[in-house]
This record gives C-alpha cells, structure tokens and sequence, in this order.
C-alpha cells in the first residue's frame, strides 16, 4: 500500500515513564510499573500521573505568554512533546510541515469546569468555546511551531494517535507535503471521565498496595488472559512522531506498512470475540510479506478482560504457530486513550534500536528473537476502529 517507506525522524513524549527517550528506556527495562493511587474528585482510584519535573516544565510553559494560560492541559501537553520532537527533527516553521494531532477526550479539565460553572450558575465563560474545542489542540500546536502546513484535529477513541499517522502518510504520499508532525494528547484523569469508565465497569478495582505476590500486586493486568475483573487504568500523556518521505538515514524507525479497518457495530463499545477488525488491519499491514517475519508485536490491550483476549484470538487468527513475541505497556503506564498509539509507537522503536524486547509480567513468550527487525503496532477505540503500523529497522536488513 505504501509507495514507499515512511521515516520516523524523531518521537517525543510525556507521560509517568518520564520525558526523554533515555527515561522512557529506562522506565520500560524497570521491572515495577509507574501507576498510583490518587485522589479523583471523593474517589480514590488507579491512575498514571506524570512525573512532578514535566509538571513543573509544563507549568513555566503556562506562563511564558499570556495567551497560553487558559488552556487545557491537553493543549499544553500537545506544544511541550511538539517542541522537543519538532527540535530533533531539526524542523522549523519554514519547512511549513503539517500538524495532526488528536484526543479522545478533548480539553477534558476545561470541559468539566466550564459544564460545572454553567450546572451551579446558569452562565458560559467566555472562554468556554474557544479552549474546549477539538481544534483547539493542533491550532494552537501550530501557532507555536510558526508553521503555515495543513492543521487538523480528530478524534477517533483509543486509536486516534494511529489514525493521526495514518493521514500524515496520506498527505506525504499524495505530494502535497514531504514532513508531518501527528500524535495525540490526552488528560483523563478528571472526576467525570474516571466515572464514566466506572459506569462501564471496567476500570480496575484492584487493592494492590502491599500485596505479597509481585504479580498479583500489579493494579492493571494487560495481558493477563487469565484475569477474572477488568483492570484498565487510565494514564496522562502525550506523545508525537515527525513523518518524513522515504528512507531517511537517521531515522528512528520506517513504516512499511499501515493497516485499518472497522467492525460492525454490536454495542457501542462493542468488538468481537477474535477482533475480526486487527485480523484486518494486521493483515492489511503485513501486505505481501510472510506472518513468519513479524518479531514483535505491540499490542493494543487495555487491561479488560474481551479487550485483551479478543486481540490474542486475533494474533492467533493470523499467525498460528508463529506467534511473534508479544507486549505492551498499559500495564506499566496505564491507557492514555488518544495518546496510547503513538507511546506503542516509541515502545517500538526504542526495542529496534536497543535490540531487546520489554516483556509483560503476565505472558510468558515463548523465546525472543534474536534479532529484531520488524515490529507490528495495533491500537483499536470503542466501536472497533483498529489500526496496525509495521515498523522496521532502518538500521537492519
């Protein structure tokens, strides 16, 4: 499908694993996860916080213009991790790059406080439109960056920082722009978001705090397809890829094959029991090369219980005997919703330039590979948009 390989010239992200590709690293060789127990509204629940150091930048950022102090932290998440890999890619606004970057959620913080204003007095803020639109967070990234390139926001649920890639590719192929700047931003960890995932009964219940077995203690259980209750935590983050045409010598890692594909709605949250949308979007990836060459895959998982097995049954579907080594990082950092696709992403080519796989605490993969060539990426929202991205070495075969 792709005329030719995509480069990925520079990832940055934010999030509790830390705010560098040398923290991040560090973070996923950690065997222990980086979740705690916080207090949202009069509930204390599972979450993943950033680190008090990216706090405290984001808030210098914040203050250093006026015009930037009422906005959403999803919004100021977005500039900080657009800055530093827009600073790696060696981009500035002349190169007038494009900006995708999308949220599941939106300015949520904003959005409840402004609904809460109007529930108690019966009046909108005047800054209640302009700061909770979904626009909002690529305008206001672009604006920053001082490029002139095409601006676009979206949301597409859990699976929106691969859509975002997938419209990057889109615009390089088509030749109406050579560099791209996607991903996602999200700040869930607001009272209403929290409840609604409660209301769905799937955020993790799990008593963890001095549990005497390693395993049992951890409090979201991706992977664990033996699990009796879902234990999806919710995580902040934000994380961006620059996307530039053809095989770049320096790059990170190159995409040689994208992937999507959309289920029959049963039920609004609704997936079926083998995932027949990854079989199809992994299948679409793969393209004409052999499940047998695939070393890794990334996986979606989220931490319910048909989440994460309908996606197995899916991998199994497709790959039979040949598994490829499976992981993820929602045990660790938790679900941060739009954001989740583009951290799988990094997690991705962080193992192709370190050759060495982050396992689960929960799967026990049959061997690694000895070399690690081509890495496989799924993200999927409610409703079954999956998408799968093929990543390989730009340093390998």
């Amino acid at each position: 499908m792709l005329k030719e390989p995509i480069s990925i010239t520079a990832l940055s992200s934010i999030s509790a694993l830390g705010s560098t590709s040398e923290e991040v690293w560090k973070s996923y060789l950690d065997e222990n996860h980086f979740l705690s127990d916080i207090n949202i509204g009069n509930d204390k629940v599972w979450g993943s916080k950033l680190q008090n150091e990216i706090k405290s930048s984001l808030q210098e950022l914040r203050n250093s213009d006026s015009k930037y102090r009422d906005l959403d932290d999803t919004v100021l998440y977005a500039m900080y991790s657009a800055r530093k890999a827009v600073e790696k890619a060696g981009w500035n606004g002349s190169d007038n790059f494009g900006v995708n970057i999308g949220s599941s959620r939106g300015a949520t913080s904003l959005f409840e406080k402004y609904h809460k204003e109007y529930l108690e007095g019966g009046k909108s803020s005047t800054l209640s439109s302009p700061t909770t639109t979904l626009g909002n967070i690529s305008s206001w990234v672009a604006h920053d960056l001082k490029t002139k390139g095409p601006e676009i926001s979206h949301s597409i649920t859990c699976s929106t920082a691969l859509h975002a890639m997938l419209n990057g590719i889109a615009w390089i192929q088509s030749g109406m722009t050579n560099k791209f700047l996607v991903g996602g931003s999200e700040a869930p960890l607001t009272p209403f978001t929290i409840a609604q995932m409660q209301a769905l009964k799937i955020y993790s219940k799990f008593k963890a705090k001095g549990h005497p077995d390693p395993v049992e203690g951890y409090p979201c259980r991706a992977l664990d397809f033996e699990k009796k209750q879902n234990t999806m935590v919710l995580g902040e983050g934000a994380g961006m890829a620059c996307l530039e045409k053809g095989e770049n010598t320096s790059a990170l890692a190159l995409i040689e094959g994208i992937g999507y594909a959309t289920e029959p709605l049963e039920h609004n949250i609704s997936i079926s029991a083998d995932a027949q949308c990854f079989q199809n979007s992994m299948r679409m990836a793969l393209g004409n090369r052999s499940p047998e060459e695939i070393d890794v895959i990334v996986m979606h998982s989220p931490g319910t219980i048909k989440g994460d097995l309908s996606e197995f049954n899916a991998i199994k579907s497709l790959f039979g005997n040949n598994t490829p080594f499976l992981t993820t990082n929602k045990w660790k950092v938790g679900h941060t919703f739009g954001a989740s696709g583009v951290l799988s992403v990094e997690m991705g080519a962080l193992m192709l330039k370190h050759q060495k796989c982050v396992p689960t605490p929960f799967v026990e993969n049959t061997s690694e590979p000895k070399e690690i060539n081509e890495i496989m990426v799924n993200a999927v929202g409610f409703g079954g948009n999956a998408v799968s991205i093929l990543l390989r070495n730009s340093k390998g075969k």
